[in-house]
């Protein structure tokens, strides 16, 4: 892997190479941050950071207006069905989440953030909402749009990468 310098000028002639370097090293570094960010969430509330995980994954699918069941949780937190019930079982007792069974077959069970957990999630979540939104002001609404091209692209190279190369926990040979 290429160790390019994350300091360097974007705009110095680089070879298309280097910029794919640079750009790649600043996705990683911001997967870096946030995973830190939700650490720090994690002990905000005195969670196992695995806990802190499901429990942001739940409140982000509840805001999108597509709660999640256990066993959708399961797999955007990469945990068996077993470990992500245990996992629930916590959370449901520390007070954090709620389960439902919203659907007309009564074996679906929806999660959701509890009353009280919302206001805390939103004190902490809420500067990193600003300043990531004063960050995309800076850009037009077509740009954001090949953004969020370029990032859904990145995102289902990696999903296939998953599901068929790695899907043994690593690649195939």
């Amino acid at each position: 892997m290429a160790n390019a310098d994350a300091g360097a000028d974007r705009d110095d002639g680089s070879d298309d190479a280097t910029r794919v370097d640079h750009l790649m090293d600043g996705l990683r570094a911001f997967g870096a941050n946030y995973t830190e960010f939700t650490g720090r969430f994690a002990t905000w509330l005195g969670l196992h950071s695995t806990d802190a995980a499901a429990l942001v994954e739940i409140l982000y699918a509840e805001d999108k207006g597509t709660p999640l069941s256990p066993a959708r949780l399961s797999e955007r937190v990469s945990l068996s069905s077993g470990a992500t019930a245990i996992l629930l079982k916590r959370l449901e007792q520390a007070g954090h989440i709620v389960r439902t069974r919203e659907s007309t077959d009564r074996r679906v069970v929806t999660l959701r953030s509890s009353p009280a957990i919302r206001p805390r999630a939103e004190a902490f979540f809420g500067p990193y909402a600003e300043r990531m939104a004063e960050a995309m002001s800076a850009y037009s609404p077509q740009e954001i749009q090949r953004f969020e091209d370029f990032i859904g692209r990145l995102r289902s190279t990696m999903d296939a990468l998953l599901a068929d190369e790695y899907r043994d926990g690593g690649p195939a040979e």
